[in-house]
């Protein structure tokens, strides 16, 4: 940095906002070097080394350099859509196809395809805008195959997706439950990945840099609800076990992860590791709630620790055996009453939003009060900024407090907590500011 005052800040500020570099948390710390010595070059002259070295790393590497510095950019707003036009399409180009290439550079929540003018196009909604923004900028104007399908890629102007059917031509990769058009039943997750199949595996050819072309080679056709996350997670296909770092031994519990993580899936089982309990395995129902708690998750600060959330190694959490020492670290929960996502067609499928300070209760009985609750939360060290009953239904409410972190824990701590009168409070988090 240009001085110590500048890096004190830089420091500072970083310590309250955590950064992300492709959805993973950035740590800033101090160094031992008091000043830097280069070989001398002009500052501008990295710039086309990065450049160089960005495109020469493999499609879905998100180690690699950001780009911003480099093209002198900034960071295109907060879109996360991007409008596709696939030209020269000498050969078919499925929704299958466009996930299983632009997955490898973030979480697509949605697809919608369409043909217009004659050419094939589509719209993709990414979980973050960073994803969309290094899409974009790998892909634009790659070819899909050798020497046609060349993908020509812009931002679109709208904000999100909506989408009504899970077929081949539409797909919400949040929603198993969407039916596959109108009046027709949902259809079972298993089903989920033959839709629109070309019945193809696609192979990165080798030693062109960048995405480059691929070659397309014949396969049979896939049977598992979760066989496009696998083509984003090679190594680790179709996985449903989280590994959690850098939490607090002193106050993680294996219950207070089944609530957190439970909020954006079903957890299975939680397993908190007896020898290192600053790290823990989460099993959710499957890939894809696995995948949503990873883009929602990694990076939130819960207990004064900025926990880290990847995919594990491991298929699945094992039970201790008969006489294993465990301190009861590791629990089951598969039929734990709590899960909100086991219904069919559940309305909290459309109800997962990322940790903010405002918090969406329900189940409220009618002897509850304002004053009580805010008693409730105050207990539980949070701070009420503000609280309003929804008006048509007096059993909800919208409670906004100090900060996300305390959101957390008021999540963890008072979720199905008894108020009563057959009633258990439910806590989930709220798109909304009041």
């Amino acid at each position: 940095m240009a001085s110590e005052e500048n890096a004190i800040s830089m420091v500072n500020y970083c310590s309250t906002a955590l950064p992300h570099i492709h959805n993973q948390p950035v740590y800033v710390q101090y160094s031992n070097y008091r000043e830097l010595k280069t070989d001398g070059l002009p500052t501008q002259s990295g710039a086309p080394a990065a450049l160089q070295a960005m495109n020469a790393a493999p499609c879905g590497n998100m180690a690699v350099t950001s780009a911003y510095p480099a093209e002198g950019g900034l960071c295109p707003g907060q879109s996360s859509v991007l409008r596709i036009i696939v030209e020269n399409a000498y050969y078919p180009v499925t929704l299958d196809v466009l996930h299983q290439i632009f997955c490898k550079f973030g979480f697509v929540l949605k697809i919608v395809t369409f043909t217009r003018n004659n050419q094939f196009q589509a719209l993709i909604q990414y979980a973050e805008p960073e994803n969309a923004y290094y899409a974009k900028m790998i892909l634009n104007g790659r070819n899909i195959y050798n020497s046609c399908c060349t993908l020509r890629i812009d931002f679109s102007k709208l904000t999100s997706l909506r989408v009504k059917y899970n077929n081949d031509k539409s797909r919400d990769f949040t929603r198993f439950d969407l039916p596959t058009a109108e009046g027709q039943l949902s259809l079972d997750p298993a089903v989920m990945a033959a839709f629109g199949s070309q019945d193809m595996i696609f192979q990165r050819y080798a030693g062109t840099g960048g995405f480059g072309p691929v070659t397309c080679y014949p396969q049979n056709a896939v049977t598992t609800c979760v066989a496009s996350v696998q083509m984003c997670n090679p190594g680790v296909p179709g996985n449903s076990v989280l590994m959690v770092s850098n939490l607090n031994p002193e106050a993680i519990t294996p219950h207070g992860l089944f609530i957190l993580f439970g909020a954006f899936g079903d957890v299975l089982r939680v397993k908190i590791m007896f020898k290192n309990k600053e790290n823990a395995l989460v099993q959710m129902a499957d890939a894809a709630q696995a995948q949503i708690a990873i883009s929602y998750l990694n990076g939130q600060k819960l207990y004064g620790k900025f926990m880290r959330t990847t995919l594990s190694k491991h298929q699945s959490i094992q039970l201790p055996r008969e006489g294993e020492e465990d301190n009861g670290l590791t629990k089951d929960y598969s039929n734990s009453p709590l899960h909100r996502f086991k219904k069919p067609g559940s309305r909290n499928f459309q109800n997962i939003f990322p940790p903010s300070a405002t918090l969406h209760l329900s189940n409220i009985p009618p002897s509850v009060s304002f004053d009580y609750l805010k008693s409730l939360f105050a207990r539980s060290g949070s701070t009420v900024k503000a609280f309003r009953f929804f008006q048509k239904d007096c059993k909800m409410a919208l409670i906004q407090l100090g900060s996300v972190e305390e959101a957390v824990h008021a999540l963890i701590d008072l979720h199905n907590y008894d108020l009563g009168d057959n009633h258990h409070l439910r806590v989930s988090f709220s798109k909304y500011t009041i």
